[in-house]
């Protein structure tokens, strides 16, 4: 499952196109006026779950509708690419994947009045510095996930497995929270004739480790904040050993980590195949009641290396195209949803971007997850994908190709690095 496929796990790739979704937003910008109008969004699915809740209460309060324009991942991908090209776009607002940002940002307004110094403050810094490309906010940040760390309760407040494993390591069993203990973990839970593992490791995508990239101290993953490759640099070997190593010389997965994917993981940890899996938060409310670990799951934040706590983030942005024939009112909207974010958390995927709105649910039952996740989207090394158009075919001709190789006996670490780094190059310039 590619980061297309994932979606419909993050934030929803729709599969289903509304019917009789407008094809033009139409009419002069009456927002300014106060005359009723009807804004078109384009999102996809995990968009329109999340927004739905805000423009309901928008449009109580306002008497103004947002028409959701449903589209699946590739769909809304392509309609974006055509429709800003062109210069006539038939939405007024757009929700826009953050590796997008790059690829349209000459087509999208600037929204600069919006990021007040208190509106930035209250996001994460990671995404605060993705919305501003070339010195200009061209996207407000409405929702975002990290990994976490999920872990089976049931095995780590066992007495007799806490008697194991303090005598084993000499320190107590608890949720790990760096390299070395995620280790001890792993390999002390890896128990193949119970069919148990200690953790997954996804060689078919590679957001993990580059989060483990950040976590060794690397200034950025792949690119440096001038575009300079630096997949080879120290902190990205350190990453990859210390992730391929979980396979390669601890054995602690189970079989086939060149296939395993989110979908995969997720599976296995519900299973109760995996005692650990690294993984988005909003997947800690989705577990199935009927699986095999319902009720029995725990939360911590992401693990840290010598940098501490890091994850990607994976947000989501409300844009403006340039021209748009409503941009009055659509500012308001996304100021709206800036204001309301909280309430997206009331939907299915439960998703905000404002630490205030996580803030809000810390200490309800069912939300446990939000605590590990504002510590990891706030930690000082949490950082977001590099600001490239290029990035989609960098994930797809050189790091995951690079992840799924280390993943086999005997694999040069570094010379894999070097190899993806002349890729890379190639494909930038």
């Amino acid at each position: 499952m590619d980061r297309r496929s994932f979606l419909g796990l993050t934030a929803g790739a729709g599969v289903t196109l509304l019917a009789g979704s407008a094809c033009g937003a139409g009419g002069g910008d009456t927002g300014s006026s106060g005359d009723a109008t009807t804004l078109n969004l384009l999102c996809e699915g995990g968009g329109k779950v999340e927004l739905q809740p805000v423009v309901d209460a928008y449009k109580k309060a306002t008497g103004i509708s947002v028409n959701l324009v449903e589209l699946p991942y590739d769909g809304l991908f392509n309609r974006l690419t055509s429709e800003l090209s062109s210069g006539r776009p038939s939405f007024d607002i757009c929700a826009v994947d953050a590796v997008w940002l790059p690829l349209f940002a000459t087509k999208l307004a600037g929204i600069d009045q919006l990021f007040t110094d208190a509106v930035k403050a209250d996001l994460f810094p990671a995404l605060v510095r993705e919305a501003n490309v070339d010195g200009k906010f061209i996207g407000m940040p409405v929702w975002t996930n990290a990994e976490v760390l999920l872990y089976r309760k049931d095995l780590f407040e066992d007495p007799a497995e806490r008697s194991a494993f303090q005598d084993k390591y000499g320190y107590p069993l608890a949720p790990p929270k760096d390299w070395q203990q995620f280790t001890d973990v792993a390999k002390f839970f890896t128990r193949p004739d119970r069919k148990l593992y200690g953790t997954d490791v996804k060689g078919a995508v590679e957001t993990e480790w580059l989060a483990h990239v950040l976590q060794a101290g690397s200034p950025g993953v792949v690119l440096d904040d001038a575009g300079k490759v630096i997949v080879d640099n120290p902190g990205h070997l350190a990453a990859l050993t210390f992730y391929a190593d979980l396979a390669n010389k601890h054995k602690v997965n189970p079989a086939g980590p060149q296939q395993t994917d989110w979908n995969a993981a997720q599976n296995l940890f519900n299973q109760g195949s995996t005692a650990m899996t690294r993984f988005w938060a909003h997947a800690y409310r989705q577990i199935p009641k009927d699986a095999a670990v319902a009720g029995k799951v725990g939360v911590a934040p992401m693990i840290g290396g010598t940098a501490g706590v890091a994850g990607i983030p994976g947000p989501w942005y409300l844009s403006l195209p340039q021209g748009g024939a409503k941009q009055t009112e659509a500012v308001k909207f996304i100021q709206a949803c800036y204001d309301d974010n909280a309430l997206s958390l009331t939907s299915t995927l439960g998703l905000a971007a404002r630490k205030s709105a996580y803030q809000q649910y810390t200490s309800q039952a069912g939300y446990e997850a939000f605590g590990p996740l504002l510590t990891t989207l706030d930690a000082p090394a949490t950082r977001t994908r590099p600001a490239t158009p290029h990035w989609q075919r960098i994930v797809d001709d050189a790091l995951i190709p690079t992840l799924q190789k280390s993943l086999l006996p005997g694999a040069n670490y570094a010379a894999l690095l070097k190899d993806a780094r002349a890729k890379i190059e190639g494909i930038i310039t």
